[in-house]
């Protein structure tokens, strides 16, 4: 919930048919997240009562991780547009913690190379519901930079289109009020004619002069 709609896609699947649980989508490329940790074979090993089943039990807990980091490695897909790495959830902060101090259950088994297998040599980063939740708002600030920086460059544009729009109008005005001057010409000269004409009637008839020709301004340009 933490991510805003349009930045993830769950259940997305590759072009190569391959589907991983979710995909962020970020500026700079997508992150793949894996989320199909099992914990049975933890669970196994929290209630086991024969201790002869115990090395066997890490052993199967060992395999388990390390094929899901392999899993979730091959969601790491430059070139199909996701980063570098991806994101390992594991479903349980007591998981996580065991992972990193070693011990599974009562007894001490290796993880923690299989933590630093996971990061350096498969680009995969484990987290639990907390950390992943830190992890998200670092993408979240940066998704949200991003929206700034696109709406500044929506705004920008507008702009740039709105100054174009406003200077084409300006070019029009001139090109009206240029033709309007001439109108305005034409029209005065035409009434000079018609004064004209109006003295001839009023010699002829010798009666008074009808016609008061109107003369018009012309129309003020900017230079």
């Amino acid at each position: 919930n933490m991510l805003p709609p349009g930045s993830f896609n769950l259940q997305h699947q590759f072009p190569d048919g391959d589907m991983v649980d979710a995909l962020i989508i970020t500026k700079d490329g997508n992150i793949p997240v894996d989320a199909k940790f099992s914990l049975d074979n933890y669970q196994r090993l929290l209630d086991l009562v024969d201790e002869s089943q115990r090395d066997k039990l890490e052993t199967e807990f060992k395999n388990d991780l390390k094929k899901r980091i392999d899993e979730t490695a091959k969601y790491i897909k430059p070139k199909e547009g996701t980063l570098e790495f991806a994101f390992m959830f594991i479903p349980s902060e007591a998981i996580y913690y065991d992972l990193l101090v070693n011990e599974v259950g009562a007894v001490k088994v290796n993880t923690r190379n299989l933590i630093d297998y996971a990061f350096n040599e498969r680009k995969v980063i484990i987290v639990s519901p907390t950390t992943f939740a830190a992890y998200l708002q670092t993408v979240l600030q940066g998704l949200r930079a991003f929206k700034i920086e696109e709406g500044a460059k929506s705004i920008k544009k507008n702009v740039e289109m709105l100054g174009k729009h406003l200077l084409a109008y300006e070019d029009y005005m001139k090109k009206l009020g240029s033709s309007m001057s001439t109108t305005v010409n034409h029209y005065n000269t035409a009434y000079k004619e018609l004064g004209k004409i109006d003295k001839d009637v009023v010699r002829i008839t010798e009666g008074e002069k009808a016609i008061e020709p109107v003369k018009l301004d012309k129309p003020a340009l900017d230079k």
